[in-house]
């Protein structure tokens, strides 16, 4: 044991770098999957934990007043009931900022759906004007209790006494009213209602929906909100980070258990003289496995246990969602177990492609197999590393510099080791151009929103008391406003009548709004719409179908002529024009406009200048980017790549070794053939550069299309659909691969020159 202690010391004070660069790799990639694993919780858990305490309703069925919604507890599966209560569309201003809201008659008392107090109090019967807000509308309306909000239209006021969370649909000011949870006596004109059927059977709720629709009408239903969606919404962007984190941090772990396997294969190969030795003065083959594996899974366990205790100590430190997703799963009763069970998991995942490579050093004979140019006692003058092939020949002939033609007969004279030690370098810096294309693709969402299903920057609404021509003639006084399109959006009840999705009429004929079409073309005649790809799979259509769908008692029948890129809904959305749904009901009016802007005009800007212009009378809100709420991938791309990069120089470092062992081995036929210690370098400076550059070539070629398709099957699941992927710029791709190989050429520089200069003495040794 001693000699085995002595021996694996020696060898880390020969290989500092690459053990601190191992340590550091394992470090990156047990934080990344602890990343991962906290924001995958915390995307679930804050909703599930809300659903659960106040025992939420699976379905929430917005009905007019005259439906008879006390049939529904008679439905099978249904456990209870929660309502009906009255409701009023209104809007309210707080602080300068006005939304739309819902007013919900509520009763002090609840058995199913209680939202969940976050700061203030509940409904109180003795004050008739006091409101509970969710939570999303009052960090909107930038309301906390005590505040006092205005119900535009009357001279009411009401008076925020709490704010409270749900596990409703929280609120959009594109698509989701707030919600205002009101005394019975508050809602003295109402509108509609709603009522929330809590499941004995989740799994049931499509089939609850429909028989819901089916007791009551469909012209009875308006709006129909499930816990699912609420679920997706709720979980929004959180889910998605974690989904990259783990998937890079599992592809990091795959580099690495391979970077360490050609790192101990490469090392035994070198040491092959050492290793015969130890088993000539007794050591056995399993102490020769064990002092490779208990070195590299002393590294890993270093590495992973610094990440564990630095997320342990720091993570909820670390700024925005990433610490608040920390935080809260480091409270979850399974925090302790993950903590525990990821470090493990990666370290012995190590440990295996560890053991894989040290058993080889097992079967080392005693005594070393001769070389083939020392075998029979000469020093044979010939080419290295085998013969020369026709092409290195004729470049010769060619007067093509010797140590260009030699050090590329290095890097590829063994095929077999070639293409591997290729494709270990290639790993790491596939996943880095993968992790450069979801940066570029956020990116474009920012530099062409248009193009990306985002083609207004702003949603305006307009007072009852300004016609089209007025909001149209306000809107055209603004010197950054390019183009405004009148539009409508109404909920519509699939075929089947399970769900709602959104139907939108935008723009008019003579003046078509701009969709963001990934395949097919713009609606044109009648009864022509585009759909997101969300709405294409929960009705399982393609593009040239036709599709049916009920608004109230009116039936609406479409033609899909096209797929758009939709960012909102889970892209449930069909789109066609405004003159279109007119067709179908001539008393539609639009009730919004889509505003799009000049190139370069700050949207925050524009909605605060068109507010103003309005004089109260315009409701004017930014249209949400996706891409805002990623904005921590950014951060999460940078410590990938940096994570990567980390494995790449561990397996450039093993690279660069073989490669100067092997020339040590042919340094004396390099010198009788009349090389220079200068070109002698040159050849092994060559051979790391020739690797390197097919590793990046084969990075490029494989990694630019597996992120395509990546990113397009995540806007797939998501419903914004295809079309999104977004590569690098050549340019960009290129310094990458330029960076790469100069880099990995003067990191073998030094050990190449120092190689070229060693003693005849020395070389013999070596070879020996």
């Amino acid at each position: 044991m001693r000699a085995t202690l002595r021996w694996a010391h020696s060898d880390l004070r020969t290989h500092r770098g690459e053990a601190l660069f191992l340590g550091l790799a394992t470090a990156g990639i047990v934080l990344s999957l602890l990343l991962a694993t906290a924001l995958f919780g915390y995307a679930t858990n804050p909703w599930q934990r809300v659903f659960e305490q106040t025992r939420g309703a699976h379905v929430w069925l917005h009905t007019a007043r005259s439906a008879q919604v006390g049939k529904l507890a008679g439905l099978g599966g249904v456990e209870s009931v929660a309502g009906p209560y009255a409701t009023e569309a209104m809007t309210v201003t707080s602080h300068g900022t006005r939304t739309a809201v819902e007013l919900r008659a509520t009763p002090q008392h609840l058995t199913a759906g209680r939202p969940l107090l976050v700061s203030g109090r509940w409904l109180d019967p003795a004050n008739p004007d006091g409101v509970v807000l969710e939570s999303h509308l009052a960090r909107a309306l930038l309301a906390e209790p005590g505040d006092t909000l205005t119900l535009l239209g009357t001279s009411r006021t009401v008076t925020v006494l709490g704010i409270a969370d749900s596990a409703e649909p929280r609120y959009d000011p594109d698509e989701q009213s707030g919600l205002v949870w009101t005394p019975p006596s508050a809602v003295r004109a109402p509108n509609g209602q709603v009522v929330g059927l809590r499941l004995t059977n989740p799994d049931d709720t499509d089939y609850a929906v429909q028989r819901a629709v089916t007791v009551l009408g469909a012209g009875a239903i308006g709006e129909v909100a499930t816990w699912q969606q609420a679920r997706a919404e709720a979980q929004g962007d959180n889910r998605l980070l974690g989904q990259v984190l783990g998937l890079f941090g599992l592809g990091a772990l795959i580099a690495a258990g391979l970077a360490v396997h050609g790192a101990i294969t490469t090392r035994i190969r070198g040491h092959l003289r050492d290793i015969s030795i130890l088993k000539a003065i007794g050591f056995t083959p399993g102490q020769l496995v064990r002092v490779f594996l208990l070195q590299h899974i002393a590294y890993a366990l270093l590495g992973a246990v610094t990440a564990a205790a630095l997320t342990r100590a720091l993570g909820s430190r670390l700024p925005g969602r990433l610490g608040d997703a920390i935080g809260l799963w480091q409270g979850l009763p399974s925090h302790t177990v993950a903590l525990a069970a990821i470090p493990a998991a990666a370290v012995l995942f190590i440990a295996a492609t560890t053991a894989l490579a040290a058993w080889r050093a097992g079967r080392v004979p005693p005594v070393p197999t001769p070389l083939p140019s020392v075998r029979g006692g000469g020093t044979a003058q010939r080419a290295p590393r085998g013969r020369l092939s026709a092409p290195a020949r004729r470049a010769l002939g060619m007067r093509v510099p010797p140590a260009l033609v030699l050090g590329w007969h290095a890097a590829f004279a063994r095929r077999a080791r070639s293409l591997t030690a290729v494709a270990r370098l290639a790993l790491p810096l596939l996943l880095i151009v993968v992790a450069m294309s979801a940066w570029t693709t956020i990116s474009r969402f920012h530099s062409e929103p248009g193009r990306m299903g985002l083609p207004a920057a702003l949603t305006v609404h307009a007072d009852a008391g300004l016609d089209d021509g007025e909001t149209r003639a306000l809107l055209a006084r603004d010197p950054q406003v390019a183009a405004a399109y009148p539009g409508v959006e109404v909920a519509a009840l699939v075929p089947g009548q399970t769900a709602t999705i959104a139907l939108r009429g935008f723009g008019t004929r003579r003046d078509p709004y701009p969709y963001a079409l990934a395949e097919g073309r713009p609606p044109r005649a009648s009864d022509e719409a585009v759909a997101g790809q969300g709405l294409l799979d929960l009705l399982d259509v393609r593009i040239g179908d036709w599709v049916r769908m009920t608004v109230g008692n009116q039936p609406q029948i479409l033609h899909i002529v096209g797929r758009s890129i939709e960012t909102e809904n889970a892209g449930r959305v069909i789109s066609t024009s405004l003159d279109t749904l007119r067709e179908n009901d001539p008393r539609l009016t639009g009730t919004l406009y889509q505003v799009r802007l000049r190139p370069g005009a700050d949207p925050d800007h524009a909605a605060r200048r068109l507010t103003a212009a309005g004089d109260g009378r315009l409701d004017v809100h930014t249209v949400p980017n996706p891409a805002d709420g990623l904005s921590p991938l950014r951060g999460v791309a940078v410590g990938v790549i940096a994570v990567l990069a980390l494995i790449g120089l561990v397996e450039l470092l093993t690279a660069i070794g073989g490669t100067v062992r092997e020339g040590e081995r042919d340094l004396l036929a390099l010198k009788a053939i009349g090389l220079s210690p200068r070109q002698i370098t040159a050849v092994t400076l060559t051979a790391t550069g020739c690797t390197t550059l097919a590793a990046a070539l084969t990075a490029t070629v494989f990694g630019a299309p597996l992120a395509h398709w990546l990113i397009n099957a995540q806007g797939r699941s998501s419903g914004i659909g295809a079309g999104i992927a977004q590569g690098p710029p050549p340019a960009l791709l290129l310094l990458f691969g330029t960076a790469a190989v100069l880099g990995a050429t003067a990191l073998s520089a030094l050990p190449a020159a120092r190689a070229a200069r060693r003693r005849l003495a020395d070389t013999r040794s070596a070879m020996a």
